[in-house]
Parts: structure tokens; sequence; C-alpha cells
């Protein structure tokens, strides 16, 4: 089992930061791939951004240039963060963090908005 921890969500204007963090822990040996994922009222849950075991990133077009995974492994967790910068209206929604394993995880959810 892995359990995911995110904080670091709230308010901000636009043009302003923010930075999302999520710690994995249990079974952290079995997690190949971890990201972020959003979902915005009335909206589908769309992929943010994505880093494998491997080092691989991938973005959503919406977000190239002004956001930036990272992750950060030791013996007793694994560490996503999600720096976002010139933060816009659009970005606001439910930012999910992702751990994939022999299943899926998925983090309970932080609340990014962005105001006008």
């Amino acid at each position: 089992q892995v359990q995911l921890v995110e904080s670091g969500g709230g308010l901000v204007q636009a043009g302003g930061s923010l930075r999302l963090s999520c710690v994995a822990s249990g079974s952290i040996f079995s997690i190949t791939s971890m990201g972020w994922y959003r979902q915005a009222p009335g909206k589908q849950r769309e992929l943010v951004a994505v880093v494998t075991g491997g080092g691989t990133i991938n973005y959503a077009d919406s977000v190239k240039g002004r956001f930036t995974i990272s992750r950060d492994t030791d013996n007793a967790k694994d560490t996503v963060y999600l720096q976002m910068n010139t933060l816009k209206p659009e970005d606001t929604a439910v930012y999910y963090c992702n751990a994939d394993a022999i299943r899926r995880y998925w983090g309970q959810g932080t609340q990014v908005t962005v105001s006008s």
C-alpha cells in the first residue's frame, strides 16, 4: 500500500506562484511514476505533469513553461513537487497527486484558486 499526503494549495492572485508537495509513504519501492492531475468544476480530471522512475518528465501543453515538477526519493519516502508560476485563473482546480505502482494511488486533493 502507498499513502499520499498533499500540501501547498491555496488562494493566489493571477501572476502569482504556489508550490504543491506530495509525500508518498508505505510501499514506495513499488512506485514507478508520480505526477499531478487537476480537476476543475464541471470538467474531467486532466494530467498536469508526470515524472517517471527513469526521470522522463511530461507536461500538459497548458502549463509548459510555467509549471515545474520535481521528485525527491530517500529510503523512507518519495516526494513529488509542483512549482506553479505565472498562475492564471484557468489554473483553478483541485490538484491531485498520483503514484503508479501495482495500482494507481491518489491523494486527497488540494484546492488551488487563482483570482483575476
